[in-house]
């Protein structure tokens, strides 16, 4: 899962224990993170029905898939925080079965003011899970392995709309109105139940650090901790939140993570609104067409990242697939008749832009340690949840003023663009490590 140059006994030795502990630990946290994207978004696709049911409007339907991140930045630092101070295992565990149960709580919506409600209790439920994940890893792996294994673990993003997407039309069919329930109320009661058991099995599975893990010898622990202690010399340790917030760098990452956050949304979120406006009527189809831009980013996701890893170059691998990925977004309205075509270019979209997420925590993570990377990491992501507050409530407001979400792909691919200046002006002795 791990690669690395090979050419000394010391190398080979570092390289098969951290493919042992990414072995270990990435599977896992990759099958939580399914668990939690899939709860987050299939709110895309509850939409397909649950709007003419309910009778919401699109701007509806917007603020309350955006008002998630609202809830999320209040309560993700603190998060973060305290789990830097208590450990992963409590944190994490009780972040998921809080929010497998709001997720349940979805079925039971009625009105808008309940959809922002519930929307919004899922947001703070969540809030600390990413970027409590993200400051995990920097508790086991050094810079120089991180971006590849970020990546990896990121690969839970698209990997949830492979499956959700196909998942949640069938849910949706095939359970319409059974039991007295309809399908998008199937939908969310079933998708939140693998939350709540691997929200139980966190606590068996996982080890807060390095020195806490049974399943390595006490020579490889010393050697992990031996690896990470050896970078803390080249990093910040900020002596208070306010030091933190005056941090250029730190402001200049967090632009950087809104234009990623930004783009994102709109695949994550509009995606299927978009193959369905091209003719399919099938749920079922539009679920398996839009697993083909996931399928295409797992395999850019890998890829990029690996090779940024191998050169230990950051900037130039963001700053293309910022580029790819614009570029496909604008591409994609240009076919709202010929699903195909406007399948390929959401694919080029999604292999650029979801390329630009785990290559981004490469940045922040190679200057930030400790407290400072616990809030620093937080804050970064707090701040970008905005963006996803922001970009998908901006859309649905678009598409109900001209009938089109064609202005709202031009909006989003403008912050790609905009983010992939911003990574050029990021020094380049800061970040490739």
């Amino acid at each position: 899962m791990v690669g690395a140059g090979s050419g000394s006994p010391s190398i080979d030795v570092d390289k098969e224990l951290y493919k042992r502990v990414a072995w270990k630990l990435v599977p896992f946290l990759m099958v939580c993170y399914i668990a939690a994207y899939l709860d987050r978004v299939n709110v895309g696709f509850a939409k397909l029905q649950m709007l003419d049911s309910l009778k919401f409007s699109e701007a509806v339907y917007g603020l309350g898939a955006g008002i998630f991140f609202i809830g999320y930045f209040l309560f993700e630092v603190p998060s973060n925080v305290l789990m830097h101070r208590i450990g992963a295992r409590k944190t994490l565990a009780r972040i998921m079965i809080l929010w497998g149960f709001i997720s349940a709580a979805m079925a039971l919506t009625k009105s808008p003011t309940q959809f922002y409600i519930l929307r919004f209790l899922l947001g703070a439920a969540e809030a600390g899970f990413y970027p409590g994940i993200i400051l995990y890893l920097t508790y086991w792996f050094p810079a120089n392995r991180r971006g590849q294994i970020i990546a990896i673990f990121m690969t839970a993003v698209p990997f949830a709309s492979i499956l959700g997407g196909p998942l949640s039309g069938w849910i949706m069919e095939s359970y319409h109105n059974k039991g007295g329930l309809e399908g998008w109320q199937w939908m969310f009661l079933i998708e939140a139940v693998p939350s709540l058991i691997l929200g139980v099995l966190v606590l068996k599975l996982l080890n807060d650090r390095v020195r806490d893990a049974k399943w390595l010898t006490e020579a490889e622990k010393d050697r992990l901790e031996k690896n990470l202690s050896a970078e803390k010399s080249q990093k910040t340790e900020h002596g208070s939140m306010l030091s933190l917030l005056k941090d250029k760098r730190v402001l200049h990452m967090a632009l950087i993570c809104y234009c990623t956050v930004s783009s994102l949304s709109g695949l994550a979120f509009w995606t299927p609104s978009v193959i369905k406006s091209t003719g399919v009527s099938s749920l079922l189809h539009v679920g398996l067409l839009t697993a083909i831009p996931n399928a295409c980013a797992v395999i850019s996701m890998i890829l990029v990242c690996r090779h940024s890893d191998k050169t230990r170059e950051r900037r130039w691998h963001m700053i293309i697939p910022f580029i790819v990925g614009g570029t496909g977004l604008i591409l994609s309205t240009l076919y709202s008749q010929n699903p195909m075509m406007a399948v390929a270019m959401l694919s080029i979209a999604a292999a650029g832009c979801m390329v630009c997420s785990p290559l981004f925590w490469s940045l922040p993570t190679a200057f930030l340690d400790g407290r400072s990377a616990a809030a620093g990491i937080a804050g970064i992501n707090s701040f970008a949840g905005l963006a996803a507050f922001a970009s998908p409530y901006a859309i649905g407001f678009i598409k109900d003023a001209t009938g089109s979400t064609d202005i709202g792909m031009y909006f989003l691919a403008t912050f790609a663009f905009i983010g992939a200046f911003l990574v050029y002006l990021v020094p380049k002795q800061l970040v490739n490590k």
